[in-house]
């Protein structure tokens, strides 16, 4: 267990601070937006699910939780059930808390956009406070769809001149197809089958499954300079 959480975090000094960096640039986007636009106020209310965010789009650009849709998808729906949830049960905190996270993971998983930070947002328009709760369907639009708009934005621009952190990953796919057939050795319908028996989510792509098994069986080498050198490398 340990070899493979360190596993995890086999990335480079570089791409750390790379992460680190676009998340200062995109939350400044976030607050000033908010701060300019929603008279300082709305953009308050949204900057902790988007901080989660940030992690995702800047820490983890290839995951399938990091893409634009899951970051639209599962913050908008997330924050209509919260909101329904806190106009139908604002009672009773507890129980509409509860079902406002447990209903939106499971609309998220429905939508196929699946975002973790989308929980946050949920959970946020049932506990927020009057001032959340005034602005009623109105907080789906601002300040979370705004949000969520600036901190993509951020994203692609931010990520575009590193080519080895390619977001969003659909643009890119048209580049992979034109790769030799023998590079991906694994076949689609094998990985569908393997991640049906695990039977949880993974949060990788197809293709940097395929990337990661094609390195692993070429022998890359496994030694520190070697590896941070690995991102910004030719694809084997």
């Amino acid at each position: 267990m340990r070899r493979v959480r360190k596993l995890a975090y086999s990335v480079s000094e570089r791409e750390h601070w790379i992460s680190a960096l676009g998340g200062v640039v995109a939350i400044l986007a976030v607050v000033w937006v908010g701060q300019t636009w929603l008279d300082g106020h709305g953009g308050v209310l949204a900057t902790a699910s988007m901080g989660a965010s940030a992690v995702l789009l800047f820490a983890a650009p290839h995951g399938a939780l990091s893409q634009p849709w899951p970051v639209f998808g599962g913050h908008v729906v997330s924050a209509l059930i919260g909101v329904s949830c806190a106009r139908w049960l604002g009672g009773d905190l507890m129980l509409a808390s509860a079902l406002a996270v447990g209903l939106a993971i499971a609309a998220m998983y429905t939508l196929r956009c699946l975002h973790p930070p989308g929980g946050a947002t949920a959970l946020y328009a049932v506990l927020g406070g009057e001032a959340v709760h005034a602005l009623g369907y109105g907080y789906v639009l601002s300040p979370v769809l705004l949000n969520a708009a600036v901190l993509l934005g951020v994203a692609i621009v931010y990520n575009y001149p590193f080519a080895w952190r390619r977001y969003p990953q659909v643009w890119h796919r048209a580049a992979a197809a034109d790769e030799p057939a023998e590079k991906h050795m694994i076949p689609h319908s094998s990985l569908v089958y393997a991640l049906s028996q695990i039977d949880t989510f993974v949060d990788v792509s197809e293709e940097d499954l395929q990337r990661i098994y094609a390195l692993a069986l070429a022998g890359v080498p496994a030694t520190a300079s070697e590896a941070a050198a690995l991102p910004a490398g030719p694809r084997a």
